[in-house]
């Protein structure tokens, strides 16, 4: 069973910019935009990609911490005003090779205005 619910899934395969949350070992929230991220439907996985990326201060942190978290948003309408997106929260790894990504393992998913309403945990 997927942690995603099919709206979410919907909504998870058209590409959107999104933000990445992570922490740093001083306690620092850092959030930054990202435009290369995908959902492995496979396996319920969000990776986090992207130019240089192994020089970043999220990959950094990720690989540090462990923890990371992304939202994916925007507007279905703005009149009448309908914002809809997910919040994906987890622990999450750093990968290296010649593609470097993120790979986030979802502990937490919060969804709105996608047409159905994901489980409160």
């Amino acid at each position: 069973m997927s942690v995603f619910t099919e709206a979410e899934r919907a909504y998870l395969h058209q590409r959107r910019l999104a933000r990445v949350a992570t922490v740093g070992t001083n306690g620092t929230p850092h959030v930054t935009p990202v435009g290369m991220w995908s959902l492995r439907a496979d396996a319920d996985l969000i990776e986090v990609s992207g130019r240089d990326f192994t020089s970043t201060k999220k990959y950094r942190d990720v690989a540090a911490t462990g923890r990371a978290a992304i939202v994916i948003d925007d507007l279905a309408s703005a009149d009448p005003w309908r914002p809809r997106g997910i919040e994906i929260r987890g622990h999450a790894q750093t990968v290296a090779g010649p593609e470097p990504c993120i790979v986030i393992h979802p502990d937490r998913v919060i969804s709105w205005g996608l047409g159905d309403t994901h489980p409160k945990t």
